[in-house]
C-alpha cells in the first residue's frame, strides 16, 4: 500500500494531466457534428493501431515476472483491438447508407 502512495505522490502532476486530458477529450468529442464521425473514426482507427503496436512492444520488453506490465499491456492490446474493430464496423455501416440500393 505504501508503494502505491509513493507512486501517486511522485507522479501527482502526471496524474493531473491525464485527468485533464480525459475531461478535454470527452468535451471535444461530445461537440463533434455527426458529419465528421466517419473521418474521425478512421483517424481513431489509425491511432489505435499504433497503440496496439506500442502495447505489444511494451509487453515484449517487460520482464516475465512483472505481472503489472504484462496485464496492462494485455488490456491495452485487447481494448485497442476492440476499438479498431468497432470503428471499422461503424465506418462500414455508415458507408453502406450512401450506397445505391439495387
Amino acid at each position: 500500500m505504501t508503494e502505491i502512495a509513493n507512486f501517486i505522490s511522485q507522479n501527482l502532476q502526471l496524474i493531473y494531466v491525464v485527468i485533464l486530458m480525459i475531461f478535454v477529450g470527452v468535451e471535444i468529442i461530445g461537440h463533434v457534428p455527426a458529419v465528421l464521425h466517419t473521418p474521425l473514426m478512421s483517424g481513431a482507427n489509425a491511432i489505435h493501431g499504433v497503440i496496439i503496436i506500442g502495447a505489444i512492444l511494451v509487453m515484449l520488453g517487460a520482464d516475465s515476472d512483472n505481472i503489472l506490465a504484462q496485464s496492462l499491456g494485455f488490456v491495452a492490446v485487447f481494448l485497442g483491438t476492440l476499438n479498431v474493430v468497432g470503428g471499422f464496423v461503424v465506418t462500414d455501416r455508415m458507408l453502406e447508407m450512401f450506397k445505391k440500393k439495387k
